[in-house]
């Protein structure tokens, strides 16, 4: 069998997988179809015999981020965004580094890491993932107000997640403290992914004001999608900063214009959404490094542990401060928000792309994994019977 007949029979397994798991999924009302498929790539994984094509962090970040972030900025509901842009603004950047020194802190003392491999393992973990956050969001069905603020925050702080990364990697490599090139790096990141973004978004809304066909509306919002994320990518900016603006700039367009409800475009995203989470879950599974997981088990349940608890400093301390009362954010509301912290894809590709590095810990990129896997798997799924219990999914069965 050719290389390339190899990947096919790997693309129809996990084809024919995900779609007997999406079946699965529709009969039990409490496990998720995103917690489904990842256990069902661990157990392809296991598989023995199995030969599978090697995952890289650039196939995650190229091939499925772009086009899972811009759908997922489609379904924004900009009102409440900007109602709860505070806390948002909060979570996505302070938040984002106070839970690195926390998790930094905590990996060093708690479990013997040092410094600059617990606040790697931070840098890696730190940001919450948009692709599982979004997904389960729409199975909770709650209040609008709770989805924006947990959806604004993952979509919005990859920024200070690859400014915080890149500051630490360098330090590690290089020997070098970089907390002002951290603040430096955050705010070109940012800034310049936003400037890409808004330009690409502008002149697809303006393609797309000109056309009349559907096809040729998705080819323009593709090339958008993938082509503000490569532009930003390629300068070093945040490229899923770029996509949720040039996103946001449609979802604004098809809020005053109407025309991108009920049409072809959205119902070609909503599809492409659905297959590329099917096979990015299970690929999240497919390439868990089992057997090192292993070796390493406690140390895997103590991160979590305390990635898990680092989330209550930016949840509670945070959005205390936002909203002193309780009356815009109510403690049922931040108590979600401390579960619905998922992490997810991003952070398995930042966890690949520092595997083997020299001068990193080779225990930190199978730790993180590890981390971002119980994420998956207890928060994920447990995150509608927390909902239901704080009285707020609507949902009785999986969408």
């Amino acid at each position: 069998m050719s290389a390339a007949q190899g990947f096919l029979l790997f693309l129809v397994l996990l084809g024919g997988v995900a779609t007997m798991l999406r079946l699965v999924s529709r009969t039990t009302a409490t496990v998720p179809y995103p917690v489904l498929l990842a256990l069902g790539g661990i157990l392809i994984g296991l598989v023995p015999g199995l030969t599978l094509p090697p995952i890289g962090s650039e196939l995650i970040l190229l091939v499925f981020v772009p086009g899972l972030v811009f759908e997922a900025s489609l379904g924004l509901d900009l009102a409440e965004v900007q109602r709860r842009l505070a806390p948002i603004g909060l979570l996505a950047t302070l938040g984002v580094f106070l839970t690195v020194l926390a998790i930094g802190a905590m990996a060093h003392y708690g479990l013997g890491f040092a410094w600059a491999s617990g606040m790697l393992l931070g840098a890696i973990v730190a940001a919450t993932d948009p692709i599982a956050v979004v997904n389960l969001l729409r199975q909770l069905k709650g209040p609008p107000g709770l989805a924006a603020i947990l959806e604004g925050e993952s979509l919005f702080n990859d920024g200070t997640g690859v400014a915080v990364f890149a500051a630490v990697l360098g330090t590690i490599l290089t020997g070098q403290p970089t907390v002002g090139d951290a603040v430096l790096r955050f705010f070109f990141v940012v800034a310049v992914g936003t400037t890409i973004g808004t330009g690409a978004g502008a002149l697809g809304v303006l393609l797309v004001r000109r056309v009349r066909e559907a096809e040729l509306e998705i080819m323009v919002t593709l090339v958008v999608a993938y082509g503000a994320y490569l532009a930003a990518d390629l300068v070093g900016a945040s490229g899923v900063v770029a996509v949720v603006v040039a996103g946001i700039a449609f979802a604004g367009y098809g809020n005053r214009t109407g025309r991108l409800q009920q049409t072809q475009l959205l119902g070609f995203w909503n599809l492409l959404a659905f297959v590329l989470n099917a096979i990015l879950f299970l690929l999240v599974g497919v390439a868990l490094p089992t057997h090192r997981l292993l070796s390493v088990g406690g140390l895997v349940i103590g991160a979590y542990l305390i990635m898990f608890a680092a989330r209550a400093v930016p949840v509670y301390g945070l959005l205390g401060v936002s909203d002193l009362r309780g009356r815009e954010i109510p403690w049922r509301w931040r108590h979600l928000i401390f579960w619905g912290g998922l992490r997810g894809a991003l952070s398995v590709a930042r966890a690949l792309y520092v595997t083997g590095r020299p001068g990193v810990d080779p225990r930190v990129p199978v730790v993180a994994y590890g981390i971002v896997v119980l994420s998956l798997l207890v928060q994920g799924g447990l995150l509608l019977p927390v909902a239901r219990l704080l009285r707020l999914s609507s949902a009785s069965a999986p969408a």
